[in-house]
């Protein structure tokens, strides 16, 4: 696989092309590596297209809970398409050139719907802790207009702030190497080839991945513990079962994404090599979205009895 374009002799011309370098360095693994993320994107796109249709057509489904789950779901496609196409026809290819446009737009939608979910993990949070905490007020706190208003303003926070992070990442001047250590457009390693003094654009990424990723966090992990300090009040030893499955479940997943996610923003890029950096992305770009819908979803016992009427 061709890994570098000719570089320009001159510094004051900028990159029009980046060459992603994938997983190139596994030549041996290619087609082993293309099956498994192929597979792994049909299920993402199986799973979550089931959910969305049942929490659609089923009428015992018109609750709070199951609207945000379809919309998390059709969130998820969205996700996983921008990053796992594109990585499968350069391991098809072999070649992984992509132009500074589609670089851009890349990084652009990834961020934008990221981030959203990133919020949407949190609205969902919340409406658990409302339904089990506060289940009287659940109706009137959790009505139609309150959700649609939830659900709108995730996607419109990510929306306006992270089209404004890629053009600040993509009006800096790229030049010299036009390699990416990487399967797509992300920030860190395209921010590293980028000329001249980086240090706001960088605390700019911090303080945003705080903003999406560890306040987000922090919020679920308050709102499962509220949650489980109730599931302990139960009387019904099954039902405590029950609840702390479908608990540790989720925060399984959550840990697992927002964990990985912050590793990768937040953590000092003098800590970790390239090699590592791509692996612990595969986790938060595929990994737990894959899980996703079993784990919010294809494990609740109202909607595998929708599925089933359905089919």
């Amino acid at each position: 696989m061709e890994t570098k374009l000719k570089a320009e002799e001159s510094n004051n011309t900028t990159i029009t092309e980046f060459v992603l370098v994938g997983f190139s360095d596994e030549p041996n693994l290619q087609w082993i590596l293309f099956g498994t993320f192929f597979i792994m994107y049909l299920i993402i796109l199986l799973g979550n297209s089931i959910i969305i249709l049942i929490t659609t057509v089923d009428p015992t489904l018109r609750n709070p809970m199951y609207f945000f789950l379809g919309n998390f779901s059709f969130l998820e496609i969205c996700y996983v398409t921008v990053t796992i196409p594109g990585m499968l026809r350069d391991i098809w290819t072999r070649k992984g050139n992509i132009s500074f446009l589609a670089c851009a737009m890349q990084m652009c939608f990834f961020l934008i719907f990221g981030g959203t979910e990133c919020l949407l993990l949190t609205v969902m949070a919340y409406d658990r802790y409302v339904a089990i905490c506060n289940p009287l007020h659940y109706p009137v706190a959790m009505n139609r207009r309150v959700c649609i208003q939830l659900v709108a303003g995730s996607w419109i926070s990510g929306i306006l702030v992270e089209i404004g992070q890629t053009c600040q990442i993509f009006s800096l001047s790229f030049c010299g190497s036009n390699t990416i250590n990487h399967f797509f457009c992300d920030i860190p390693p395209v921010i590293k080839l980028a000329c001249g003094d980086i240090a706001v654009n960088q605390m700019v990424v911090y303080i945003l991945a705080t903003m999406f990723l560890m306040l987000p966090f922090l919020w679920i992990v308050v709102s499962y513990g509220k949650i489980i300090s109730n599931i302990l009040k139960l009387s019904s030893a099954k039902g405590r079962a029950k609840a702390f499955s479908t608990c540790s479940s989720h925060l399984t997943v959550v840990i697992l994404f927002y964990g990985t996610a912050a590793i990768n923003y937040l953590l000092p890029k003098s800590n970790q090599s390239e090699g590592l950096g791509k692996l612990v992305c595969l986790f938060y770009t595929i990994l737990t979205p894959m899980m996703n819908p079993v784990v919010y979803s294809l494990r609740n016992k109202d909607v595998m009895v929708a599925l089933k009427r359905l089919l």
